[in-house]
């Protein structure tokens, strides 16, 4: 899995719509509050936090492959306000757990990881017999109309010299497959679902905060003085097509993949 260099406070500021769908994700548990819970992608650790407060009698640790991320979870949750909360760096794709929890949690991160056999294998290894995984991620068809806008700009004369070589970065996987790789995993898929979601952003500048905080895939290849204009560029030619609505909102088509699963 790559590792992007991600702006902790920028996700702050730009992320509220992915907290929103974590809290409605986290009411699918129906947590009894005694939960070992594991939170894979936990970023900057507010969802994670909100795991801890439904466990009370329990354990949550959330892991995340950016170590800034991961510093700025400590810093904002310390142990003394949330004694059974920890956060730990670690890569997805090489969980190190055996047996220490009974629920495993993800919201909108694991689009990030391109393969997901070694990401299974790991979350069975970590669960006890009987745990639970409910999962929540960028689905096949997810933003398709913006990547679509996005790969356009890529072929443009300005640009195409930065993107040589350059691969679609996210997973965007469908439910069938998803299904068979549980299984292979060694764990029973109970509902693999794709969800029609509309993400909403006020304005462009609240579209533009969210590509600037996500697009890492993109910037990373582009000298820092020209980073702006691309996705500037890509924003408004967005916005040409899939105009803000009357009140004011830039609207984008995602669809997540829902995944529930257990270990037997």
């Amino acid at each position: 899995m790559k590792s992007y260099q991600w702006d902790a406070e920028q996700y702050a500021r730009n992320s509220s719509v992915q907290f929103r769908w974590a809290l409605e994700l986290i009411d699918k548990l129906g947590l009894r509050g005694d939960e070992r819970v594991l939170d894979i992608g936990c970023g900057d650790g507010k969802v994670t936090a909100e795991l801890a407060r439904r466990t009370p009698r329990g354990e949550v640790v959330g892991v995340d492959s950016s170590r800034d991320m991961i510093e700025k979870a400590r810093a904002a949750f310390p142990p003394a306000a949330l004694p059974g909360l920890s956060f730990r760096v670690m890569d997805a794709g090489a969980l190190s757990f055996e047996g220490a929890f009974n629920v495993v949690f993800s919201n909108a991160a694991l689009h990030w990881v391109k393969g997901h056999h070694d990401l299974l294998r790991g979350v069975a290894r970590s669960l006890t017999p009987g745990g639970r995984v409910l999962f929540q991620m960028g689905g096949r068809g997810n933003g398709a109309e913006i990547f679509a806008v996005a790969a356009e700009v890529v072929r443009e004369d300005r640009w195409r010299s930065y993107f040589h070589g350059f691969e679609f970065p996210w997973g965007f996987y469908g439910p069938e497959e998803y299904a068979q790789w549980l299984s292979e995993a060694g764990l029973t898929a109970r509902r693999t679902e794709l969800i029609p979601r509309d993400m909403r952003q006020q304005g462009r500048d609240g579209l533009l905060g969210w590509v600037r905080t996500t697009w890492m895939p993109y910037t990373e290849r582009l000298p820092a003085d020209l980073r702006e204009q691309f996705l500037a560029q890509a924003v408004d030619r967005y916005l040409a097509s899939y105009p803000l609505t009357p009140r004011g909102e830039a609207v984008v088509r995602m669809v997540r993949l829902e995944v529930e699963a257990t270990k037997q």
